[in-house]
């Protein structure tokens, strides 16, 4: 693995203020790597440059629907945004201000923030509000809207991507990790092999059991258990599936296709209690 310089310090992480901007935060970053850096959003401008970031990929590159506003703006908003953290990667090497220096986001909706602001965005599409109201005791953590330029999709931008999201975990008590992750496409049998490794294998059972919502439920066992080749499936799992496997995520029931993005999307379920010890350690030190 590459060597990663890690830091970890409390008063780099936004409070949930409105705008997912808080004005004493410092510019320290959470993770680093070369001349990547990752840290939380600190202003209104480097929200909007993720924004357009994430135009950029979802709209021009991937070819999801374009609204009108979207359209107009190059800008790819809704009304989490003004809720969320947003948690940005930058390279430092490129020349401007932070917000010409984006290169990669994610977007973090804690559970008090999403309770008290009408829910989590995955609700949508998947049963989130009766996973969360089975663990009354757990403190639950979106993670959404994970987005990295072509040229920086590789294993060390991924990797300082997880630095941060932990250290943020570990500061705000966060419990359980979850949220959607996409294929690319609307047609779930074009992932057949995929999508059927994660249903025979990596479905959450019991209490992490969760469903695609009824109206857009969309089954993913479209092959037997012993047709699949796990290597075959594993190689055509994009790079975050692969990563959330790793950490030892569980899958929901079922898959949503997603028209406006382009996508067929699934459910992931983290607990922290499952990350095995060894990448506890790696990214960040156990708590």
């Amino acid at each position: 693995m590459n060597h990663v310089s890690f830091e970890f310090d409390a008063s780099r992480l936004t409070t949930g203020l409105p705008l997912a901007v808080t004005p004493s935060a410092t510019l320290l970053p959470l993770g680093k790597i070369g001349s990547l850096e990752a840290r939380l959003a600190t202003s209104e401008a480097e929200i909007e440059a993720a924004q357009k970031l994430r135009f950029s990929v979802f709209y021009e590159e991937l070819g999801a629907t374009r609204q009108e506003a979207h359209r107009l703006d190059q800008r790819d908003a809704d009304r989490f945004d003004s809720i969320c953290d947003h948690l940005l990667v930058f390279d430092t090497a490129l020349p401007g201000p932070s917000a010409k220096q984006i290169v990669g986001c994610y977007r973090l909706l804690r559970q008090e923030t999403a309770d008290a602001t009408g829910g989590f965005y995955s609700a949508d599409e998947f049963e989130f509000d009766k996973l969360v109201a089975r663990h009354p005791g757990l403190n639950f953590l979106e993670l959404g809207r994970s987005c990295v330029l072509p040229a920086y999709r590789s294993k060390r931008t991924i990797e300082l991507l997880w630095q941060a999201i932990w250290a943020y975990v570990k500061h705000h008590g966060i419990d359980v990790m979850a949220g959607c992750a996409s294929f690319h496409g609307t047609i779930p049998a074009a992932h057949a092999e995929a999508l059927s490794f994660l249903a025979h294998n990596c479905t959450g059972q019991d209490e992490w059991a969760v469903r695609a919502v009824a109206k857009r439920f969309a089954p993913m066992d479209l092959m037997p258990a012993e047709a699949i080749n796990a290597k075959a499936a594993l190689t055509a799992m994009p790079p975050l599936v692969k990563g959330y496997l790793r950490l030892g995520a569980k899958f929901g029931e079922g898959c949503v296709v997603d028209h406006d993005f382009g996508t067929t999307d699934v459910f992931v379920v983290l607990p922290i209690s499952a990350i095995s010890e060894r990448y506890i350690t790696y990214y960040g030190g156990a708590s």
